[in-house]
């Protein structure tokens, strides 16, 4: 059975920051709703980390000595595997992008999850008309979302 072929997408979420306060099973479900509308199941790591953690990952994984809001691994370039990846949030970061466009932390965390979800599932924004197709997947998902 292939990864698409199962109901539900399993989401191990992780809290390793303490900068702010996170309803982990509140993202945790939006990861599995976004992996469910775009037709996949399988296993997601989904992990909140500090700018300490963030910015050793990005140094490492892509060439940047700082902290970013989001990394997306995928495990595979077909993403039909039983394992899909990981998405690291950095919140530190979110609320820092949140405050310079006067907007909320749960918003943009929520952005932060559904583009990183996309990126694990092949989305991309390296080229105009994938960064289109991919900003019309976060509007979707994010309009669907049950946020308050």
């Amino acid at each position: 059975m292939t990864a698409r072929a199962r109901a539900e997408a399993v989401i191990i979420g992780r809290d390793e920051q303490d900068t702010e306060a996170l309803d982990l099973d509140r993202w945790s479900a939006l990861a599995r709703d976004v992996l469910a509308d775009e037709g996949y199941g399988g296993e997601l790591g989904l992990t909140f980390v500090d700018e300490q953690a963030m910015t050793a990952l990005n140094a490492e994984h892509m060439g940047y000595d700082q902290p970013t809001d989001v990394l997306a691994f995928p495990l595979d370039d077909e993403p039909d595997a039983e394992l899909l990846g990981d998405v690291v949030v950095c919140p530190a970061v979110a609320r820092l992008n949140a405050d310079g466009r006067d907007a909320e932390l749960d918003d943009e965390l929520a952005l932060l999850v559904v583009h990183g979800v996309l990126h694990v599932v092949g989305h991309d924004h390296a080229e105009p008309e994938e960064k289109r197709v991919m900003q019309e997947r976060e509007r979707h998902h994010l309009g669907r979302s049950h946020l308050p």
